[in-house]
């Protein structure tokens, strides 16, 4: 059982799927996610979309609105109350280094680039919007303006790299059908595991470097 506990996850993840309320879940996922929940919104999107081909653009629009609606949220916590309330629930996720090397990327180098990067990218989304509000906040309160990290501006960029991303994946799924679902079954364990590996080889290495 413990050797093929990502295809038990996946069928668990089929079924969920295919529940009358799926997309509310994914819905509430993909709003959270964007804040402070660990589970990106593709884990969910895939399984839909295999299980009802037809509706995977919906499904792909519903979790890119959401996302960005849950970022805007992220954004207004980290413009209004990032310190302290905020800044000690990011130090208990674990995510200060990850916060201040976006915001060294945000202030040198990216701008609002950073903002699709972290839509389109398996980079922590929910870092993007909150660090997004800092960075903000902390130009209004220097220059008097948050340049080019206002909140239409957030929003937009959002829209482009979450709807890239999740419309990439529901296309993808749309092309493959059933030799996809197929594939995954197949390979879900290995895959899974890979991926395990991959994460503890990292921490090991983190833990080892200078």
């Amino acid at each position: 059982m413990k050797l093929h506990l990502f295809s038990y996850l996946y069928e668990v993840c089929i079924k969920l799927a295919q529940h009358p309320r799926a997309p509310l879940f994914l819905g509430i996922n993909s709003f959270i996610e964007s804040i402070f929940w660990p589970i990106p919104p593709d884990v969910m999107l895939m399984p839909m979309c295999l299980a009802r081909p037809k509706r995977s653009l919906y499904y792909a629009a519903l979790t890119t609105v959401t996302s960005v609606m849950g970022a805007v949220c992220g954004y207004y916590l980290g413009y209004f109350i990032y310190d302290p309330y905020i800044a000690d629930f990011i130090a208990w996720l674990n995510y200060e280094d990850a916060m201040q090397t976006v915001r060294d990327w945000f202030v040198m180098e990216y701008g609002i680039l950073m903002v699709f990067i972290g839509a389109f990218t398996p980079v922590p989304y929910k870092v993007i919007a909150v660090t997004t509000g800092v960075v903000a906040a902390e130009s209004m309160a220097n220059i008097g303006t948050v340049g080019q990290l206002t909140l239409l501006n957030f929003v937009l960029v959002s829209l482009v790299g979450r709807g890239l991303r999740f419309f990439l994946v529901a296309g993808i799924i749309m092309l493959g059908g059933e030799r996809m679902e197929h594939a995954l079954r197949r390979y879900i364990d290995i895959i899974g595991w890979a991926c395990v590996i991959a994460v503890v080889i990292y921490i090991v290495y983190e833990s080892v470097m200078p």
